[in-house]
């Protein structure tokens, strides 16, 4: 086995196995000791440190790995061994590893071990907490390990079923932690909707790798790539995976369940945001992009739903009060623009934007929660002036929301200039595998969203951070250590990290690896350029400045007053995400609970009708022919005479017949 083989397989094994051991962690021991608690928290105190060590130690052993591979990795590597061979379709458990499995590895390392970081503080049991508050750190943190490891194995994942397993393990595990705080009476609800619209979409996802598995007669990735699939397959399995990869990455129409998943503690914002979920869709469709590409189906529709979900998310951000929602929303669009690069043939430049978004996002995610921690509250509207008391964090923050506007020389310009130059080509050249009305639908979306993101990402930095405070606080200040220092070293990917794009083995790296075959001579076409540095730059930039400019002088008119109030009757609108949340409960929600009301009442009164009414008559019958034969001696010797009399006249009338 090689070094980056080896490196591969360790990359999911280390925080699964952290994962585990933490789960045998006693999760509150609080209340078993008799001597008043103090063992009981003694007890706690030694979990917590046991619960610490093993999250650590796992994220950041999942980091030095995917540093090493990232450094070891020479070219595309590929090991497998079989796993189940059914009647010749095969199973395999192994590893593909190429530059952008690695990278994306280690963005997935550094965001899990800044949040595990940052955790240790957040979930701290601080002086005003009331004692019977149980924070369940130990699980918490085991759960976190459990969802990098899931990550990790999607990411290095050679085999189908494999990548499956790890896409159902996160979808768990945000479950899990989602519904972590349970003083939240949100939290549960907002579990078991991701939980299940995700749960939909991957049903989806199920199919398409079963029809890919069938076709190619395995499931491993490199023969699945490598098979000449029929075209009507194809295009089935593509659609069907691009169910899973909506669900997952919060695409429309599945979308609805990533604003609510925010009732989840602020850590773990950052690490589904950044890091893990929302990543795997893109990701996955990264991986499997030679099929997508043969498929121009299937890429068209990812394209027209990016477009849309773009410009959703973009103006469901900008009337949102609490800041959790923005960001979460801004996500939602964010994504929107992967999708769209990857719709016009562009899997490199989706993969840079997912890298940078990862830096940027979990920096805006980890300072929003040093915020909440400050002011103890989500909503903006009780924010206001803490620039002066939280400088550490207000720097920080406007680091972040620059690199999501798309401010250069941040990490964010880069990217989504890449993004917008792909689909400029493929909306002006015809270039890429989609037609030229799909580019100029992403490219025109892409351009509005520049605008849009940087009127809600000013009105976010005024509303939270300038003005007078709305909420008059003790002592509002920067967070302590641990929540400091996660937020201080992301700032620095967040601002530097799309200078990567002007070296060429970073764009060498973010291509799709290369596949064995004569008949694909691109593989031997140079890497397609990540940063476009060209006259067409002005204009999303103009747009940045204008949409920053608009909230800037709203807010300069009246600094008391919400920017949101500028958009009027459709504030409201925007504020329900356009109440797609009220349609799917009407088209969906309410048909499927009348559907499942008629199928209990049908179980109920015709299927256990008929049971217990057959029961019923079977014990009235026996009930009778009981009386009968408990009938008194006069009465039973009158039963048998009579009896007999009919039977010798039926023998009688028989005979006479004959």
């Amino acid at each position: 086995m090689t070094a980056p083989t080896l490196l591969g397989v360790l990359l999911p094994v280390v925080p699964l196995a952290a994962g585990l051991a933490g789960l045998l962690l006693p999760p509150s021991p609080r209340g078993l000791a008799a001597d008043g608690g103090r063992g009981a928290a003694t007890g706690e105190q030694r979990a917590r440190r046991a619960a610490i060590t093993l999250a650590v130690a796992g994220a950041a052993g999942a980091l030095a790995l995917a540093v090493a591979l990232l450094a070891t990795l020479d070219g595309s590597v590929e090991a497998s061994t079989t796993w189940v061979d059914l009647a010749g379709l095969r199973v395999t458990l192994g590893v593909r590893l190429d530059g952008a499995a690695a990278l994306v590895a280690v963005a997935v390392g550094a965001v899990a071990l800044a949040v595990q970081v940052y955790s240790i503080g957040y979930l701290k049991r601080g002086p005003h907490d009331d004692v019977d508050v149980d924070h369940r750190y130990p699980p918490y943190a085991a759960q976190i390990s459990l969802f990098t490891a899931a990550m990790l194995l999607v990411v290095v994942s050679g085999d189908l079923l494999l990548l499956l397993v790890g896409w159902e393990v996160m979808g768990l595990c945000s479950y899990l932690l989602i519904a972590h705080d349970r003083r939240l009476p949100e939290a549960p609800a907002a579990a078991v909707k991701a939980f299940l619209v995700t749960r939909v979409g991957d049903v989806g996802f199920l199919l398409g790798i079963a029809l890919l598995g069938v076709s190619a007669g395995s499931f491993r990735i490199a023969d699945v790539l490598a098979h000449d699939h029929a075209p009507g397959t194809l295009t089935a399995a593509c659609l069907l995976l691009l169910a899973g990869v909506a669900g997952k990455s919060a695409q429309f129409p599945l979308h609805t369940w990533l604003p609510d998943a925010m009732a989840g503690p602020t850590p773990i914002s950052a690490l589904i945001h950044a890091a893990t979920m929302v990543a795997a869709g893109v990701y996955a469709v990264a991986r499997l992009y030679p099929l997508f590409e043969a498929a121009p189906v299937a890429l068209t529709v990812l394209g027209v739903l990016g477009s849309i979900t773009l410009l959703l998310g973009a103006f469901a951000a900008t009337a949102q009060d609490d800041i959790k929602r923005v960001l979460a929303w801004s996500t939602v669009s964010q994504i929107g623009y992967m999708t769209g690069a990857l719709a016009v043939g562009s899997p490199a430049a989706a993969l840079f934007h997912l890298l940078t978004h990862a830096a940027f996002k979990a920096l805006l995610f980890l300072a929003a929660g040093a915020v909440i921690h400050a002011v103890g509250t989500t909503l903006m509207s009780r924010m206001g002036g803490l620039r002066g008391s939280m400088p550490l964090t207000f720097w920080c923050t406007l680091v972040g929301l620059g690199a999501l506007a798309g401010l250069p020389p941040l990490a964010g310009f880069w990217s989504k200039d890449g993004v917008l130059a792909v689909a400029q080509a493929a909306a002006l050249d015809g270039e890429g595998p989609t037609p030229s009305w799909l580019g100029w639908l992403v490219w025109l979306a892409g351009l509005v969203g520049v605008a849009v993101t940087a009127w809600y990402a000013t009105r976010l930095l005024l509303r939270t951070f300038l003005g007078e405070p709305r909420t008059p606080l003790a002592s509002p200040h920067d967070p302590p250590g641990t929540l400091r220092w996660p937020v201080l070293l992301l700032a620095v990917p967040a601002a530097l990290l799309g200078l990567a794009g002007f070296a060429a083995p970073f764009a060498d790296w973010l291509q799709p690896a290369p596949l064995a075959s004569p008949e694909r001579p691109s593989d031997l076409l140079p890497a397609e350029p990540l940063v476009h540095l060209t006259p067409s730059v002005v204009l999303p930039l103009a747009l940045l400045l204008l949409g920053a400019g608009l909230a800037w002088a709203r807010w300069r008119r009246d600094p008391s007053a919400d920017p949101a109030a500028a958009l009027g009757p459709l504030r409201p609108l925007f504020a329900a995400a356009f109440r797609l949340d009220d349609v799917q409960h009407a088209l969906v929600v309410r048909p499927v609970r009348a559907l499942a009301r008629a199928v209990r009442t049908g179980d109920e009164r015709v299927v256990d009708g008929a049971v217990e009414g057959s029961g019923r008559a079977a014990s009235g019958l026996g009930a009778g022919l009981a009386t009968l034969h408990r009938a008194a001696l006069p009465r039973a010797a009158a039963a048998v005479l009579a009896g007999a009399l009919l039977i010798g006249l039926a023998a009688a009338l028989i005979g006479g017949a004959a």
